[in-house]
Formats: C-alpha cells, structure tokens, sequence
C-alpha cells in the first residue's frame, strides 16, 4: 500500500510539473505574441522593403538577407525588444547601410518582403532625414557640412543653403534634406559630429506630411486657366515693351512736353 502511494504521489508531482510548464510556455508565448503585436513599425529596413505592415506580412524571420549583407549591418530583431521578432534592421548611428550596387541582401530574401523590382540602389526609400536645425553646427553658423559631403548622393538628397551673415564677409551653409532623393542610407547620421546626431533617419510615415488630393496646385500642371496666365512669347529681337509701348521711352516728353 505504500509502494502504490509512492507511486501515486510521484505522478501526481510530475503531472503538476508538467502542467506547471505547458503553463510557463502558454505564458511566455503569450508574452512573446503581446510584445509583437504592440511592437512599433519604427525600425529602419533594408532595401526595398515592403510598407511595414506588408513587409512583416511577408518576412519569414529566415536571416538570409542578415546573412548577405557584406559589412554585417543587419540585424535582427532579438526577443523583448520594440520590434517583430527575428525582422531584420540596422542601426544608422552605429552601422549605416553602405549603399552596395548589387544590393545582395534584396536578392537573398525568399518571400519578396525585400521587393525585387528596386534594381537602382539610389531608388531605394528606406528612410528620410530629419534635421535637428536647433542642434545643427551648420545651422548655428559653423562650418561643418559633413552631412552634406558624406552623402552618396550630396547635391541631391543633401543640398546646402547659402545665408549671408550681414556684416561678416563669411555665408552660413545650412544642410537642406530633399526627401524626392533621400535614401535613408544612414550615412549622414553616422557621420554626424555632435554628442548626439542632430541629422537623424526615420520612417517617412513619422515625419513627412500629406498635401490632400483637394488641394489643386495649379502651378505644377497646366490646365486652361493657367495657360492664361502664362506670359506671351515673343520674338528674341523684339523690343521689350511696357504696357503696350517700347521700354526706355520717355513719355513725359511724347507730344513735344
């Protein structure tokens, strides 16, 4: 009889052991599917990566495109962090992409979350910078401008602004991001001097705003009301003329006065 309570008593504590880790499991993978569902799409992708929703939907978590990145830029996303789990980013301020022409890590992904249509790595959008225009060297009136002579596309997605100081003989040059051209490389933020970069690369769904499809920017297109307003051609040899007579006419002296 107290063989048979032995036996009972050591399949009851078993039984409790293993319920007490199918419970420990179901927890922590609760805990694991909480984290991803609240995760932010905030991190920065590789090249042509889907929109973030999309590019998640389709992310099989494989590394292979971790594993083709020649500088070892990518990473993926460790458990308990912000981000989905095992989706590959990188980290502008420590490891910026370095723009490869072949994009290796685009032809190694399986899925098509990293999009094989992008064939031009300067077509590739994977952020936009920002810059801190507080905490900009160039912007408070030093010379700095390492921004704008890192990017791989400078004069472009970086141009500079010419100030004039006033009485001082020397310009300012302000940095100017022009997102039609950004890539979100990374470069700049990397390369930037202060403590803190004060250029930074984020999602362009955080910074960049919508002009609604209301607004009618007449301007940009023609249509017959702006060809109205359009100046009249005339012929190269043609006097100017002002309202309606010859420039330079001296009309105080028309009519003999």
């Amino acid at each position: 009889m107290a063989e048979f309570n032995v036996a009972r008593r050591d399949f009851l504590v078993k039984t409790a052991q293993g319920a007490s880790l199918a419970v420990t499991g179901g927890l922590l993978w609760a805990y694991l599917l909480r984290q991803e569902a609240k995760a932010q799409p905030y991190a920065l992708r590789p090249p042509g990566a889907l929109a973030e929703m999309d590019f998640n939907a389709a992310c099989i978590k494989c590394g292979e495109c971790v594993n083709a990145c020649p500088p070892d830029i990518l990473k993926l996303a460790p458990a308990g962090g912000d981000l989905p789990i095992g989706t590959p980013y990188f980290l502008p301020r420590t490891g910026p992409c370095i723009m490869c022409p072949d994009i290796p890590c685009l032809k190694a992904c399986p899925t098509g979350a990293l999009a094989p249509e992008l064939k031009d790595i300067n077509k590739s959008r994977m952020g936009l910078a920002v810059i801190d225009i507080e905490n900009c060297l160039s912007w408070k009136g030093l010379r700095c401008e390492i921004c704008h002579r890192d990017c791989p596309l400078k004069g472009k997605a970086i141009t500079l602004e010419t100030v004039d100081r006033g009485l001082s003989k020397h310009a300012i040059f302000r940095p100017i991001v022009n997102s039609e051209f950004c890539t979100g490389c990374g470069i700049c933020e990397k390369a930037c001097p202060t403590t803190e970069a004060a250029i930074r690369i984020l999602p362009h769904n955080l910074v960049q705003g919508k002009i609604g499809e209301h607004y009618r920017l007449g301007w940009t297109f023609d249509t017959e009301i702006t060809q109205d307003f359009k100046p009249s051609e005339q012929s190269p040899d043609a006097p100017a003329t002002t309202g309606g007579k010859p420039a330079g006419v001296d009309y105080l002296n028309e009519g003999g006065l």
